[in-house]
């Protein structure tokens, strides 16, 4: 008999599913890892979505896994090379939670774009400033989009009827230029963008990716939008290109360290500056989590662990 482990929080519908193919499920959201470590050998798949890393330690003692299979879209809290040398299938569910994604990048740039958060903290204050709160229009801008996957292509789909240019790299797909953007190489990217969106994962390579010189890197100041990995994107470069004001507004749905009790006081020094700050958008990590992709990530999952059992 198969058995699941189901280490987070996700809805429930993934549990039916799998129960309906005969499968075993243990649904145990508040888990720590040290039990894990304990009961993880009897189990066949597990699925976790970012609580716990998943890496050499866990695979060793889960030695009957099968398939991991991670609720959302990024890998990086897998240790996928290991995993892969186990020959444990991974799953993961990108397309469930690319139009939440989507949408909240168009919603965070145009908050930006048009001060929309400040003027409502303003008017809420009994303060009325139409001068210092007059927007940008999105008609006539190049909008620039790093990673050109299910991410990428729901927030460049989106902008179509905003009058703008889309532009896109992607450094591991060729030859995906179409109505909706035009493939270009980085350099284009630095030399026409007026504002750029993040859409790649977090790996070794794109790991603090966006530094000063990265920045610097631009030959207009422009709009930066994060809502991919904080890690990308480090709180330092962020303070730098808006002190330089190569940045002209910034919004992040992610930070290096999203833990912010535990930020460090160097961190906590840069992350003092960004919140202090009207020309930023936070929000927590929230770009993905939509009511509607909630239930299609456990949906999706399901159908890929079922299918791939056989």
């Amino acid at each position: 008999m198969c058995r699941c482990l189901i280490i987070d929080s996700i809805q429930e519908i993934i549990i039916k599913n799998l129960e309906n193919e005969g499968i075993i499920v243990d649904y145990r959201p508040d888990i720590t890892r040290e039990e894990i470590l304990k009961i993880v050998e009897v189990y066949e798949i597990l699925v976790v979505r970012g609580k716990t890393r998943i890496d050499s330690k866990i695979i060793e003692k889960g030695k009957r896994l099968k398939i991991i299979a991670r609720a959302g879209a990024g890998l990086d809290i897998l240790d996928v090379d290991f995993i892969r040398s186990k020959d444990i299938k991974i799953v993961n569910s990108p397309e469930a939670n690319r139009d939440a994604v989507g949408d909240h990048t168009v919603g965070m740039l145009l908050t930006l774009m048009n001060k929309l958060h400040v003027a409502d903290r303003q008017v809420r204050a009994k303060i009325w400033d139409r001068e210092n709160n007059r927007g940008y229009e999105m008609q006539g801008k190049i909008v620039g989009i790093v990673g050109y996957g299910n991410m990428g292509m729901a927030f460049a789909t989106r902008l179509q009827g905003f009058g703008c240019q889309v532009i896109a790299f992607d450094k591991y797909k060729k030859e995906f230029g179409d109505v909706i953007c035009r493939e270009v190489g980085m350099d284009e990217v630095f030399d026409q963008a007026d504002i750029l969106s993040l859409h790649v994962p977090l790996t070794d390579e794109t790991r603090g990716m966006v530094d000063e010189q990265y920045i610097d890197r631009f030959k207009k100041s422009f709009f930066l939008l994060n809502t991919a990995r904080g890690e990308i994107v480090p709180m330092k470069s962020v303070v730098y290109g808006l002190k330089s004001e190569k940045l002209i507004g910034v919004a992040l749905d992610v930070l290096e360290c999203e833990k912010l009790a535990m930020l460090n006081r160097v961190q906590n020094r840069y992350f003092e500056y960004l919140a202090g700050s009207d020309k930023t958008l936070l929000t927590p990590h929230v770009g993905g989590w939509s009511y509607e992709s909630y239930e299609k990530i456990s949906k999706v999952l399901s159908e890929k662990i079922i299918a791939n059992l056989g």
